[in-house]
């Protein structure tokens, strides 16, 4: 079976993330239809879908290796936990189309569905954050992003969090210190020499852990009113990598935080399988 190919292209122009909860006293019949209608709107290319650990165990779909998140133990910042049943990326080149493409998805998931939260995104510069530095520049490329972040049977594991910058933050913080929290230089985007431990490249240096913390990111910018931020979405064959790199961010690991955490929170944590193209139950 085929993996959602989404997962491996790059971001798009525009981009909904939807998570939904299951509705009060839905019987299993309806659940099961409902879902059996999103997978065969599920294109995997413009509509990407993820599924929860309580929507897996209310159909009895044994996917090893799913569970809720939880923060790390000891960590030293907040890290909100919202579990959902389902998890939806809408991906458009225009944003009136993505406001059709969310009404279509609500009213084939009504019957079983309640919407929890909606997100609107968006590529910004290029394939930047709203703080200007350029995100995911370690990603993995070509046959290593499949080997990283699909498993063998098509599917992935999927850890979402939305992060709320502190924009009146970065505007007081003055370059260098910019640069040195985030451990590259926002001119030409390379790494420090000198940054200090809390620097989030290293924070987060894949081949610095053992295993090896190994994800592919297809992180957006995101915004509602004058809020914003990034909304952190990463793919693997587990969740292993994105709780290694974030137990060291918090400081659970060496007492040690990420400076990321000097200008943006995250807001909400989830994770989600996202099944090959042409999933059923």
């Amino acid at each position: 079976m085929s993996y959602q190919p989404a997962i491996l292209q790059a971001i798009p122009a525009h981009a909904s993330y939807l998570t939904w909860t299951i509705r009060s006293g839905t019987d299993h019949s309806t659940l099961q239809q409902t879902v059996r209608a999103l997978s065969a709107l599920t294109d995997g290319v413009r509509i990407v879908t993820g599924i929860g650990a309580s929507l897996a165990q209310a159909l009895a779909l044994p996917v090893s290796g799913l569970q809720e998140f939880t923060a790390p133990a000891g960590s030293l910042v907040t890290i909100p936990a919202a579990p959902a049943a389902l998890w939806i990326w809408l991906r458009e080149d225009e944003r009136g189309a993505l406001v059709h493409q969310q009404l279509r998805i609500a009213a084939v998931l009504a019957p079983a569905f309640e919407l929890q939260h909606q997100v609107s995104a968006f590529r910004y510069a290029e394939g930047r954050d709203l703080s200007g530095y350029e995100d995911g520049t370690e990603n993995p490329q070509d046959d290593e992003a499949l080997a990283v972040a699909v498993t063998e049977a098509g599917g992935s594991f999927v850890a979402v969090q939305q992060w709320q910058h502190d924009f009146a933050a970065l505007a007081a913080m003055a370059q260098p210190a910019k640069d040195h929290a985030i451990g590259r230089r926002l001119s030409d985007n390379e790494e420090l020499d000198d940054a200090p431990e809390s620097a989030h490249v290293k924070r987060t240096a894949q081949e610095d852990f053992e295993p090896p913390a190994f994800m592919l990111r297809r992180s957006m910018p995101w915004s509602e009113g004058m809020q914003g931020g990034l909304y952190f979405v990463a793919f693997a064959r587990s969740y292993q990598a994105f709780e290694a790199q974030l137990c060291r961010m918090s400081g659970a690991e060496d007492g040690i935080t990420d400076a990321l955490f000097r200008f943006s929170q995250p807001l909400n944590t989830a994770y989600f399988w996202c099944p090959p193209l042409g999933w059923t139950v």
